[in-house]
Formats: C-alpha cells, sequence, structure tokens
C-alpha cells in the first residue's frame, strides 16, 4: 500500500482479503452470487452481476461495497472508492469496508487520507492487528515515524510475533537514526521465523544497516539469504553489488547490478552504479552506455532510488 511505500501492497492485500467474508455475509441474494465467484479467484463476472443489479438497485449500500471490493481487488482504486462514496449515501461503512477505503489511498500513494481512514478503523476496531500495522505504514510514509513506531507496538502487543509490524519497527527506527533499536528490531524479525524464513525483508534490512556501518563481513551473509529468498527484488542485488564492490569483487559486484538493473530498468541510480563498476574494471564503452541511460531517465524525471517489492 517505502517512494517508501508500495513495498507494502502485499500486506494491505493480506490484511484486506479477510474483509471480502464480512462484507458478503450481508449481501442481499442476488450478490450470494457475485460473492461466490469473487470467493474463488474471479473478478469480472462478479463486477457484471454487481453492476447490472445496481443499475437496478442503485440504492443497495451493501452492493456497491461489495462492487467497491471487487474494484480494489482489481487495482483499480478510484474506481472502487467512487462505489464506497455511492454506497455510503445510503448506508455507513462499517470498520471492514472503512479499511478497503484506506486501502484504497495507499494504492494511490495519499497516505495522508489513508491514515485518517485507517484512524477510524482502529477506533472502532482496536482490537485489529491488521488496522494497527496498516496505520503504521501510513504514518511511516508521511515521515510521522514516532506515530509509526506506537501503532507498529499496538499491532504487536495485539499479534505477538507479527513479522512485518516488527520488521517495519525496524525501519522506523532506522529512520529516527538509531541504529540500535533498528538492528534489534530486524534481528528479532529474523529470529521469529525461525528455521524457514519467508519474509526475505528483515534479512535485507539487516544487512543493509550492517553494510551502512562497513560491517561487511557481517552483512554478506544477511544479504545472500534475502537474494536466495527473494531472487527478483532488485533493491537485494543493489546492496550484494555495494558489499562486493566495497570488497574489490568487481565481477561479483557487476553481476550483482546487472541483475539489478535487468529487475528495474528506469531507476537511474543502478544505470550510473553499474557504470562505475565498469569504469573501474575497464570496460568503456558499457560504462559510457550506462551513464548516458542515467542521463537520459533523469531528464525524463526518472526515480534515481532502487524499488524495493513489497517492503
Amino acid at each position: 500500500m517505502h517512494t517508501k511505500l508500495n513495498h507494502g501492497m502485499r500486506y494491505v492485500g493480506v490484511a484486506i482479503l479477510c474483509t471480502a467474508s464480512a462484507l458478503c455475509q450481508t449481501s442481499v441474494d442476488p450478490v450470494a452470487h457475485a460473492r461466490s465467484l469473487l470467493d474463488a479467484g474471479e473478478l469480472r463476472e462478479p463486477e457484471t452481476i454487481l453492476r447490472n443489479y445496481l443499475a437496478e438497485n442503485p440504492s443497495a449500500a451493501d452492493a456497491h461495497f461489495l462492487l467497491g471490493y471487487v474494484l480494489f481487488r482489481d487495482q483499480k482504486a478510484k474506481e472502487s472508492l467512487a462505489e464506497f462514496t455511492a454506497g455510503a449515501k445510503f448506508r455507513q461503512p462499517r470498520a471492514d469496508e472503512l479499511k478497503i477505503v484506506a486501502a484504497d489511498y495507499v494504492m494511490l500513494s495519499d497516505y495522508s487520507d489513508a491514515d485518517k481512514w485507517f484512524s477510524r478503523v482502529v477506533a472502532e476496531t482496536p482490537d485489529d492487528a491488521d488496522a494497527w500495522y496498516l496505520l503504521g505504514r501510513a504514518k511511516y510514509n508521511e515521515n510521522i515515524f514516532v506515530e509509526a513506531i506506537s501503532s507498529f507496538e499496538h499491532a504487536l502487543a495485539l499479534r505477538p510475533k507479527y513479522v512485518e509490524a516488527e520488521n517495519n519497527l525496524g525501519l522506523s527506527w532506522q529512520e529516527l537514526n538509531n541504529s540500535e533499536k533498528a538492528q534489534d528490531a530486524f534481528q528479532v524479525a529474523i529470529t521469529w521465523q525461525g528455521d524457514s524464513p519467508v519474509d526475505a525483508q528483515p534479512f535485507l534490512n539487516l544487512g543493509t544497516v550492517l553494510a551502512d556501518q562497513n560491517d561487511l563481513e557481517k552483512a554478506l551473509p544477511y544479504l545472500t539469504k534475502a537474494a536466495n529468498m527473494s531472487p527478483d527484488n532488485p533493491k537485494v542485488h543493489a546492496e550484494l553489488g555495494k558489499v562486493y564492490l566495497a570488497q574489490n569483487e568487481l565481477k561479483k559486484a557487476q553481476v550483482e547490478l546487472e541483475r539489478a538493473v535487468a529487475l528495474a530498468p528506469g531507476s537511474s541510480g543502478l544505470h550510473f552504479k553499474l557504470g562505475q563498476i565498469y569504469r573501474k574494471e575497464n570496460i568503456p564503452d558499457r560504462a559510457q552506455h550506462e551513464f548516458e541511460t542515467c542521463e537520459s531517465l533523469n531528464r525524463a524525471h526518472s526515480s534515481t532510488k532502487t524499488p524495493n517489492p513489497l517492503r
């Protein structure tokens, strides 16, 4: 739903999925069929059914809200919000429905409005750990790090060993320049995953912090683990390349940066770093090509940052 977020849309989606059942349970009979198809993973047919039903029953708030959920699932945030606005004319949305509204704003990178609606959700359902986590993500993306920490701590109090919340607690401490607390949180998020970890982000984040402190030997195993767990994440390969470059392992650095560039060709910063490696390896033609690509992307106002999906 670190820019900073969108790395968090996976968690938004997972946290929101449980809402579908609650929405559908209140649906009138014509909507039940759309619900069953939606539960089976269909999107197009449920949308058609709901739109046809609403054409004859425009005041059916439940149908508007369920259509809003379908459109959210289809990553059509503006259209989804329009349905929630239409439905709200006839019934006040419940907390589970407002969670989807907030997630729509996350999808639109409107973190201020996401904060507003997630705050409403936790006010109405203070025992919802996912809502506290998502509120923390919104505040993190607003650069309100102290409040983000409070939200993540609420989530952790409600759901012990909530790996994503602990990881994001570390990210918030990192933004507040408290490296010790950041490292502790990342390590806890790693430990909680046991011998079969599934979330690569704490490994990436701890490895990055250690590399930034020039503790390269300690950083390398965490970044290597992150690369094995999340091979399609350009941020992991960029960080690995940075460590190898610092160790003067130019060939290894080249491989990692080439992989990062292939995964995120629109990131000008990656092209510049790869160009620097080629120059150190005395491959001037390739270096010049990367520098020119970097300059072209900068003229087009492309991002200089390396994307980190699912952060």
